[in-house]
């Protein structure tokens, strides 16, 4: 019996990640491109989405509307910007559709709205898609338990000069995975800044150090220092692909799935 395919519309099309997205998608046989979405003004509307990632024709507009649109799609992929994509999953669950955010710099009424909103639709959040990024995920959480308070931790990320948010999604998430094995709430822990005469260290702090600068596509590290000795677990992003591919491959995991707010480490099996 063949298997199901599920038709994908991707808002943030034109964007980079969005090209990679086009590029991972026609590389599947379980998903198909039905909709490519860009914000009203933007000078590619109306390209086939094929020819605008310098692909094959795929038959597919890129169109300012996805409540247009919607109806072609099992599962749509955001990429956008945080009230665009709040907007996208209030269409999302209006009409029944899974959806896959990859938008990053969320607030935290908009994650509350994530939360009511998968009590209807499934939604796969996630600060970063690449599978690599969620096994380093994994290693932190055990390396956090095995080390206890006997440590000090840091997360150093680093981006291109272009990114808007810091810190970013990837190393918040980092640091929200370190922070609950230790039994820790983010919030009440995380450091975001050091200045001046700071005295001597918080061991309950959780660090995060930000560089922006050039083409880098994504560089984190978590740094556990005791006493003799240092571990670091770091991951190093050489282009989207890999984010572009996990996103794909989670949303072709949702489409089957009831309502409910999932991660990667869901879509990948690793909780």
């Amino acid at each position: 019996m063949p298997k199901s395919i599920t038709h994908i519309g991707i808002c943030g099309a034109a964007g980079r990640m969005g090209r990679a997205l086009i590029h991972a998608v026609a590389a599947r046989e379980d998903v198909k491109l039905a909709a490519a979405i860009e914000r009203v003004g933007n000078s590619l509307i109306g390209a086939d989405a094929g020819e605008m990632a310098a692909l094959s024709p795929m038959g597919i507009k890129i169109n300012s509307s996805l409540a247009s649109q919607i109806d072609h799609v099992n599962v749509v992929i955001d990429f956008t910007a945080p009230a665009a994509t709040m907007e996208n999953v209030a269409l999302c669950r209006q009409e029944g559709k899974g959806i896959v955010i990859g938008t990053t710099g969320l607030s935290e009424e908009q994650k509350h709205f994530l939360i009511e909103a998968s009590h209807d639709i499934p939604i796969v959040y996630s600060g970063n898609y690449s599978v690599g990024v969620n096994v380093s995920l994994k290693l932190l959480e055990l390396a956090a338990k095995a080390f206890g308070d006997t440590v000090d931790i840091d997360v150093l990320e680093a981006h291109h000069r272009y990114k808007v948010d810091a810190p970013s999604g990837t190393a918040l998430m980092m640091g929200e995975v370190v922070a609950k094995a230790l039994g820790r709430d983010l919030k009440d822990v995380a450091c975001y800044a050091r200045e001046g005469h700071t005295g001597p260290r918080n061991r309950e702090t959780i660090g995060f150090q930000t560089i922006r600068g050039g083409d880098i596509v994504g560089d984190h590290t978590v740094f556990f220092m005791g006493e003799g000795e240092r571990v670091e677990i770091r991951h190093v992003a050489t282009n989207r692909m890999n984010f572009a591919n996990g996103a794909v491959r989670a949303a072709a995991w949702i489409g089957s799935k009831s309502a409910g707010l999932y991660d990667m480490r869901d879509v990948l099996g690793l909780k």
